[in-house]
């Protein structure tokens, strides 16, 4: 997923971009800076009047997710929960807290620390589910605000057309390079705004929403294995449980992934000493 995005807009830019100038158009014709400025200019000011400025700060943050998401192998999480649940099993869920500092999330980390901290499992419940509730909140106002910036867009192109048109008029019987100056400007506007909408405000609207729902999906996941481990569930069955987070076609690989990844069945974990997993975990 890292690298789509920024490729898109290129291929894209160089599609369009590429053909205006293949059949004769020139940069100075194209990149006409009144045109281009009631675009971009006019649909960010339009984007504040509906936000605040806070917005528009996060907005080299966004590009930055959209370009380089953080990306999490879900396999790795789901074996990792498999993991602990199998000290749980063994020792007690408190045996996981000297562990949680090799947790391969942030909120897998987080989750387990509340049952640590003696949750019932009806808080845990609340607790998570509120945390999820709030980020989709949080991330659904990005989303929202960089549609209505494809919304604002070609409207502000429309602006520019016709403030084109008007100069265009006005100039009637005048010097015809000015004429012909301010018709130009006025489809370029047009133009700007349709390209801008198309190729990056929708797209990186599109992108956080699949950023968005990744993560999601992932929470989820995490939220249903430390439920399991915190029910005291055995990993055989835990793993029969999250493995519906995977398409039909990866599930019997990761019915197999004890031997790919090194994760040794639940009768292996010994009584005495370090176990299996323990060693598992500390090469990690």
């Amino acid at each position: 997923m890292k690298g789509s995005t920024l490729f898109g807009i290129l291929l894209g830019l160089a599609a369009i971009l590429g053909s205006f100038f293949f059949e004769g158009g020139t940069p100075d014709m194209l990149f006409l800076i009144p045109g281009m400025t009631i675009v971009i200019v006019g649909t960010l000011a339009a984007g504040i009047a509906g936000h605040d400025f806070a917005m528009i700060k996060r907005l080299p943050r966004l590009f930055k997710i959209a370009f380089n998401p953080p990306v999490y192998d879900f396999k790795e999480i789901l074996e990792q929960i498999i993991q602990y649940a199998a000290i749980a099993r063994r020792d007690g869920i408190l045996a996981l807290e000297g562990k949680l500092k090799n947790a391969k999330h942030p909120y897998l980390k987080k989750f387990f620390e509340i049952c640590i901290d003696g949750a019932t499992p009806d808080t845990f419940n609340r607790i998570a589910n509120n945390e999820i509730h709030y980020i989709s909140e949080r991330h659904m106002v990005n989303i929202g605000f960089f549609n209505k910036l494809g919304g604002y867009s070609p409207t502000m192109g429309i602006i520019g057309t016709v403030m084109g048109l008007i100069l265009s008029f006005a100039s009637v019987g005048s010097d015809p390079n000015i004429l012909i100056r301010h018709i130009g400007t006025a489809f370029i506007a047009t133009l700007w705004g349709i390209l801008m909408a198309n190729i990056v405000w929708l797209p990186m609207g599109d992108k956080l929403r699949t950023i968005h729902d990744n993560e999601i999906n992932l929470l989820q996941m995490m939220l249903d294995g430390v439920e399991a481990v915190q029910s005291g569930e055995t990993p055989t069955v835990i793993r029969a449980r999250l493995i519906s987070a995977f398409p039909l076609e990866e599930q019997e690989q990761i019915y197999k992934g004890r031997k790919i990844y090194n994760i040794p069945p639940p009768d292996k974990i010994t009584d005495s000493g370090n176990s299996i997993v323990d060693n598992t975990i500390k090469k990690q």
